[in-house]
């Protein structure tokens, strides 16, 4: 994956979030937010015959998630656009998955990042109700949101697609066994009436504390990373 020598580069959580959508061959996801790619990539390289469309509203992170797209083999269509102002194409049409990986930070309480780029994808000028309302009105029939957030943010999620969607599952994520869960994967479907379920926690890695430079992460995760294995977010 090509990322920006400087400014905002994508860790675990976009796969992670990539691995939990319950996608099959054949059916329509869009990403909002995509930057270079690497959740819609990590789920097209797991589940074929996808068609893939991301919007970015940064365009040389959204040239970097066509390009990788294209040095992959993985039709991606990228678009250049605020996801407040989408396409008007982009406005007609809705899709089987809409997946997200908003800022983490809530800009109005907190320091800009120097690097724009940086800044952008950690709190940006976005506030999340409007990231959740442009994905609520792109999910199609039946068809499923997934996201991944800070902990803190789960009731602002959740107050934002009360009455919207529905079969809400909620998987913290967890860096050891004996730690607060830090974020949390969410998934709601359209049409759905399944009551809210909390899935158990998602453990990161092995043991109370990092003893060595060394990987430790949880064989679940560790099969993710290295496999491109599927994480469901109902275990």
């Amino acid at each position: 994956m090509w990322q920006p020598r400087k400014g905002y580069r994508a860790g675990v959580d976009p796969v992670l979030l990539a691995a939990s959508v319950p996608a099959k061959r054949g059916q329509s996801v869009l990403e909002l937010g995509c930057g270079v790619g690497v959740a819609s990539l990590c789920l097209a390289a797991r589940v074929p015959d996808l068609a893939m469309t991301g919007v970015e509203v940064q365009a040389d992170y959204a040239a970097l998630a066509q390009r990788n797209g294209a040095e992959n083999n993985l039709p991606f269509a990228v678009m250049t656009a605020d996801l407040r102002a989408l396409p008007a194409s982009l406005r007609q049409m809705r899709f089987d998955h809409v997946i997200m990986n908003p800022p983490y930070f809530d800009r109005s309480t907190g320091t800009p990042a120097t690097d724009q780029g940086r800044d952008t994808a950690l709190g940006g000028d976005t506030p999340l109700r409007d990231w959740l309302d442009v994905g609520a009105r792109r999910v199609g029939p039946r068809g499923y949101l997934t996201l991944i957030q800070r902990m803190e943010r789960l009731p602002e999620v959740l107050a934002a697609l009360e009455g919207r969607l529905g079969a809400f599952i909620v998987r913290p994520i967890a860096g050891r066994a004996d730690k607060a869960p830090e974020l949390f994967l969410l998934q709601a479907r359209q049409e759905g009436r399944t009551a809210f379920r909390m899935a158990p926690t998602l453990i990161m890695h092995e043991g109370a504390v990092h003893l060595a430079d060394q990987d430790s992460y949880t064989p679940a995760v560790s099969d993710v990373l290295r496999n491109g294995a599927e994480l469901p977010i109902w275990p």
